[in-house]
């Protein structure tokens, strides 16, 4: 049995074993459920479906508090926009640190305004208090909410012969969390330039456009957040979730100069480490340039870097002659990195 890791998210073993069973009542009007290699849960509501995803509210303070607050969003929202339908509402509840002072907080909820009314979301309910024991970054937990028709939702089911999509390539957001709270490393080796090179990957850490971009081309299957555990998580669990295996070509995956020489700098391998930012799509053959192509107009880099196959063929990882069988990661290294670099600040 399988230990629980120390920091990130609860691996795919103990939700199989523990959680997945015990969902409270059954409901019929449940149509997803909570799973491995969704973002989302979806609930009919007759033609129509609501689709909602939680999330902590993540304020890093050293991000400063209007940066934060874009990030926090844009997680939450990321997660709805993948399922092909755009996020409308927001529920927040918010657990904020005694340390936590006014101004923060006004500053932090009209960021929080101002990006919602950028992506069309209303702030509907919520709850927000200081309490002691609380600490950043978690500062709470909130829930967005979308509504469209049955005809507009992806249910996440990836298909033999289905390529695969990845957009900005991986860790995106490995590279703007530690260039941000670390950049002093990255100056020492590889100049100040970088460093803003680094941050400015910050803004890319998120899948809202990208996702309903994909859906409106058509011929997407399944679509995926590349949170914890990253790229090669994040594919695995969507190969599992479908019962097909893949073969993804890492040498055809977009590396950004800013990532690859970042998770140098820090020891992290990007593939494994956290991303949120990066699209995971499988497409249509018929249809998978075209989306390459909407992205690209858009201005957000994306390569078609594979195929699902038979699940008996396996998910394989294929980098030039090389080959092998991909594991799920389990324990993302981003957050061990990242606690070790916090002690060297503090000593």
């Amino acid at each position: 049995m399988d230990k629980l890791p120390e920091l990130g998210k609860i691996h795919p073993e103990f939700f199989n074993r523990v959680i997945y069973p015990r969902l409270g009542r059954a409901d019929k009007s449940v149509i997803v459920k909570p799973q491995h290699g969704v973002d989302f849960g979806v609930v009919g509501l007759g033609k129509d479906v609501m689709v909602l995803s939680t999330d902590p509210f993540y304020m890093a303070r050293e991000l400063g508090i209007e940066k934060a607050a874009w990030f926090a969003v844009h997680i939450l929202a990321s997660d709805v926009a993948v399922s092909g339908i755009r996020p409308r509402y927001l529920s927040v509840d918010l657990n904020l640190p005694p340390e936590m002072t006014e101004d923060e907080l006004i500053r932090m909820w009209k960021a929080v305004d101002d990006e919602c009314k950028k992506l069309g979301i209303a702030v509907v309910t919520g709850h927000t208090a200081r309490y002691a024991g609380c600490n950043f970054p978690m500062v709470g937990g909130a829930t967005v909410f979308g509504i469209g028709s049955k005809k507009e939702l992806i249910i996440p089911k990836v298909g033999a012969g289905d390529y695969l999509i990845v957009s900005k390539g991986p860790a995106i957001e490995t590279t703007g969390l530690m260039s941000a709270y670390f950049p002093k490393y990255l100056e020492v080796k590889y100049g100040k330039a970088f460093v803003k090179k680094a941050q400015d990957v910050y803004y890319q850490m998120s899948t809202v456009k990208d996702a309903l971009i994909a859906a409106s081309v058509g011929g997407v299957t399944a679509m995926h957040d590349a949170t914890e555990c990253g790229v090669f998580g994040g594919l695995y669990e969507m190969a599992a979730h479908s019962n097909v295996g893949m073969n993804i070509h890492t040498d055809r995956m977009i590396m950004q100069d800013a990532v690859k020489k970042t998770c140098k700098c820090f020891d992290i391998d990007p593939y494994r480490a956290i991303s949120e930012g990066t699209l995971l799509a499988s497409v249509k053959r018929s249809k998978a340039d075209a989306v390459v192509a909407a992205l690209k107009r858009e201005g957000i880099p994306a390569s078609i870097v594979g195929e699902a196959v038979e699940v008996k063929k396996g998910i394989n990882i294929i980098d030039g002659k090389t080959k092998y069988r991909l594991e799920h990661p389990k324990v993302d290294p981003f957050w061990g990195k990242f606690e070790e670099y916090l002690r060297k600040e503090r000593a």
